[in-house]
């Protein structure tokens, strides 16, 4: 008898497998390759979080260097994405910060790059700590900030009086009223504001939203500002717009997850908005049309 879990869960999956590449490295390089086909860099990232095994975090690091190290054979272009608690810091930060390294370290020797991604609010500050710890003496090391918390426009003015490379992103973690903007105006409001300093007093970021009001303001601001910046969108997303910013000249990156543990990835990229339901569904029935025969 199939559970109402089971049921829901393969539901789910007839979604994710839009934007999750598949579960081996060689699916993520793949979909990486076809990003790079279509003019796209590609940022990959390796599905878990929350490691307190150190042969599970080892594993993950091992996965990471050999997706960079792949990088030039599949004619592919970009970097990974990694959680710290991916790799210590659900045991203690130094190692944490030591497996950065040695991540980093492998990077700089294939020239990729790497993007600490930020998890819920409660690691919000040893995130930023680790950031600012690697990037005094790696350059190749990017973080991301999220929209949605109230703190982020201190944090990223403290950030880029460093010169750091920023992600923007409006976030994906169920937080606290306290720390956090819950309605979708306020959040839209100060990504706003917050791409608008990017623009103004920072020279590299990435732009990682698929809101059509977010990509034209920044579109707009690229006229008035001559800046080092990326779009980022998830694999799968807004596949109908990706083309034509390239075709406009913008550089455009996919997120690419992979990886077995793809259920609680999923939950959160659908609860992270509603617009992502509906462009979810949008893809889905674009990608199962009949096709046509001329």
């Amino acid at each position: 008898m199939v559970s109402s879990t089971q049921i829901m869960e393969k539901v789910l999956f007839g979604f994710a497998k839009q934007w999750i590449a598949g579960n081996t490295i060689d699916d993520a390089l793949s979909a990486a390759q076809s990003s790079y086909k279509n003019g796209m860099g590609v940022i990959i990232n390796r599905l878990g979080e929350y490691h307190t095994s150190k042969q599970i975090i080892e594993k993950t690091i091992d996965e990471y260097k050999i997706v960079m190290s792949s990088f030039r054979k599949w004619n592919v272009n970009g970097g990974i994405s990694v959680k710290p608690t991916q790799i210590g810091l659900s045991r203690n930060m130094k190692e944490c910060i030591q497996n950065f390294e040695i991540l980093i370290k492998s990077a700089i020797s294939s020239q990729t790059f790497v993007w600490i991604d930020m998890e819920s609010s409660d690691h919000t500050d040893e995130t930023i700590e680790i950031y600012q710890n690697l990037f005094s003496r790696y350059e190749r090391l990017g973080v991301a900030l999220q929209a949605n918390l109230m703190r982020t426009e201190d944090d990223l003015v403290d950030l880029m009086t460093i010169g750091a490379k920023i992600r923007l992103v409006k976030g994906a973690y169920r937080e606290n009223p306290k720390v956090a903007y819950k309605s979708k105006d306020k959040i839209d409001q100060n990504y706003l504001k917050l791409m608008g300093l990017l623009f103004r007093k920072a020279n590299e970021f990435g732009i990682a939203t698929h809101d059509s009001v977010m990509i034209e303001n920044a579109k707009k601001l690229s006229r008035k500002y001559e800046r080092r910046f990326e779009f980022q969108m998830l694999r799968g997303i807004r596949d109908d717009l990706k083309p034509k910013l390239v075709n406009m000249g913008f550089n455009v990156s996919e997120y690419v997850p992979y990886g077995t543990n793809w259920l609680p990835y999923s939950i959160r990229r659908l609860k992270e908005r509603k617009r992502n339901i509906l462009l979810l569904g949008s893809a889905f029935i674009e990608l199962h049309k009949p096709q046509k025969n001329f």
